[in-house]
C-alpha cells in the first residue's frame, strides 16, 4: 500500500467511526454499561482511534436528551444504559443492517 493510498485508508476510517460513533456506542450499550471513559477505551481498543473525551461526552449527552440512553451515577462516575426507546433502535438497526450495508456498498460500486 502507497502512502497516498494509506491517508486516504485512515481519513476513511475516521470519518466513518466519528459518523457512527452514536451507533458504536448503542450497539455496545447493548452488550454492558459504559461510563465515558469505557466508550473511549472501547474505540480505542477495537478502532484504533482516540477520541477526545469532549468528543465523546457530546455524543453521549446527545443520545441522552433524545431518550435512547440513561445515565445514572455509579461509584463517582456517570454510567449509561440503554433505555427502552434505545433497546427499540438498535432492534430496528439491527433488523435494517442488510440495508445500511447495502447503501453503503453502493455508495461505492454505484446504484
Amino acid at each position: 500500500m502507497n502512502q497516498l493510498e494509506s491517508e486516504v485508508l485512515n481519513e476513511m476510517h475516521q470519518k466513518i467511526v466519528k459518523n457512527f460513533l452514536d451507533t458504536i456506542i448503542l450497539m455496545e450499550l447493548r452488550k454492558h454499561s459504559m461510563n465515558g471513559y469505557d466508550v473511549i477505551s472501547f474505540v480505542h481498543n477495537n478502532f484504533h482511534m482516540l477520541l477526545s473525551p469532549g468528543t465523546v461526552y457530546s455524543y453521549l449527552y446527545s443520545l441522552e436528551r433524545s431518550g435512547l440512553i440513561k445515565g445514572e451515577l455509579a461509584q463517582k462516575r456517570r454510567v449509561y444504559t440503554l433505555t427502552p426507546k434505545g433497546e427499540e433502535t438498535v432492534d430496528e438497526l439491527l433488523d435494517s443492517k442488510d440495508k445500511i450495508l447495502g447503501l453503503m456498498l453502493s455508495i461505492f460500486v454505484g446504484a
